[in-house]
């Protein structure tokens, strides 16, 4: 063997720089560095729990010649198909269709088949690119593997093994934050498990969109409903078994806007090439620091490259027609939906039924707000109350709290009133949060009225 060569290409997976921001960050007291996973072979830190997964059906029987089947928003895929190829597999990847081009072009360059599904179905539809994978591997077998990184232990094992001790070697007890955009929960999981190990003093730190399960059932415990959004590879419209949120130290949340604006920041005032979710992590991590306030040491995972994402993220045309830049106003955002709206009213989960169908009646409204000690808990509606009464099982002198629901989507002030219409489209109303704060509460007329004004007065 040649010095300094290596037998085949999965031997250099891993061992990616840890680059300081300098321009981007500089508004905070922490110094946030960032691990250049988007440099490993196969453009992403799936390359290493890819590696880790083949191996592990390997020892239980997987043979060259036979298939590998996973559903993918691309990154896995691209990194499965690439040790496919090395080992001798044929690979066949399903895609929900908000994925790019390119990444859809790249599996195919590898001779993998691609299926693509509807992004906007549930999790477990026939249709969703989750089912339909599983069908295919069915299909396929026995000399089929089925990767199920969403379930499969060897996602997070193959981070916990590789990603995990890497880091640890490169920053030691000098690292105060790991921050990473919330997936399968590999990373968090895989390698923030093993920080948390060698350091339990360590922070994890979720990064989280706008639209995804994740944020409102860390912060109130509650399953709210999911909405689809642009930005590509974490957030998820259901719960992996290989995501541990108990791990999470806290969570922070981002919308596409800051998502991909930060995108297009990293590659042109830091030279860092990322795709979408390295600019959500970012944003995220920015975020997280200007609300501590501390001067800490904040490392993020850069996830994927920013060759995947030249059709959308890096073409203002698609950037301008889906309001992601400043010259295009768009339909507004959020808060000048609520800006109108006085004394929200809110209930708490000790509260009587009465006392709630009372407030109600007075303030002539269908639904409040569960709120307990500051937390948001979920909704109350009179369907809920109607419920309650007609079943025999409860009084009006029960408590609210069993009765709490939580058929709400969350965004923020901040949030485009494009996105919103995503989320009233499969939700019933949506709750305002501002630094977890309620603060406003939309329903569908709420919206059609606010369409309506800014309609007449243009």
């Amino acid at each position: 063997m040649m010095k300094g060569a290596v037998s085949d290409l999965t031997k250099a997976i891993g061992h990616t720089p840890i680059v300081k921001l300098n321009k981007v960050a500089r508004d905070v007291e922490s110094d946030i560095f960032v691990k250049c996973e988007y440099l490993n072979p196969g453009g992403s830190h799936k390359d290493r729990m890819a590696l880790n997964m083949i191996e592990d059906a390997e020892r239980h029987g997987l043979k060259p010649g036979g298939y590998i089947v996973e559903a993918t928003s691309g990154n896995t895929g691209a990194s499965l198909a690439m040790i496919a190829a090395i080992r001798g597999y044929k690979c066949v990847f399903v895609m929900p269709d908000k994925m790019s081009q390119e990444k859809i072009a790249g599996l195919r360059a590898f001779g993998a088949r691609v299926v693509v599904c509807p992004t906007a179905v549930e999790a477990d539809d026939p249709r969703s690119y989750y089912q339909t994978a599983k069908r295919i591997a069915n299909e396929l077998a026995p000399n089929c593997f089925y990767a199920n990184q969403y379930h499969n232990p060897a996602n997070p094992e193959g981070q916990y093994k590789s990603l995990g001790p890497e880091i640890w070697d490169q920053c030691g007890k000098e690292l105060d934050v790991f921050c990473a955009g919330m997936g399968t929960g590999g990373t968090l999981t895989g390698a923030g498990g093993f920080l948390k190990e060698k350091n339990a003093k360590i922070k994890l730190v979720g990064v989280d969109p706008i639209g995804s399960l994740y944020y409102d059932f860390v912060k109130s415990g509650r399953i709210t409903k999911p909405f689809s959004y642009k930005v590509e590879g974490i957030g998820e419209d259901f719960f992996p078994s290989t995501m541990n949120l108990k791990l999470l130290d806290d969570i922070v949340r981002v919308d596409d806007k800051e998502c991909f604006l930060m995108t297009r920041d990293l590659v042109r005032l830091e030279g860092l090439t990322v795709g979408g979710s390295g600019g959500a992590a970012v944003a995220g991590a920015v975020k997280y620091a200007r609300s501590s306030g501390r001067k800490e040491n904040i490392l993020v995972c850069l996830a994927d490259t920013s060759s995947k994402y030249m059709s959308k993220i890096f073409n203002d045309d698609w950037m301008r027609e889906n309001g992601f830049l400043e010259e295009e106003k768009g339909l507004g955002i959020v808060a000048d939906l609520i800006k109108g709206q006085h004394n929200l009213v809110t209930a708490t989960s000790t509260e009587k039924v009465r006392d709630v169908i009372e407030k109600l009646k007075t303030k002539g409204i269908s639904q409040v707000p569960v709120v307990d000690g500051g937390k948001l808990i979920g909704i109350v509606a009179e369907v809920d109350l109607l419920r309650h009464l007609v079943s025999g099982s409860g009084t009006l002198d029960s408590p609210v709290g069993p009765l709490v629901e939580g058929d709400y989507a969350t965004v923020s002030p901040d949030t485009k009133i494009e996105l919103l219409q995503n989320a009233m489209t499969d939700a019933k109303l949506a709750i305002v949060l501002d630094h977890g704060n309620v603060v406003g509460l939309v329903t569908k007329i709420d919206l059609i009225e606010f369409l309506a004004k800014r309609s007449s007065v243009a």
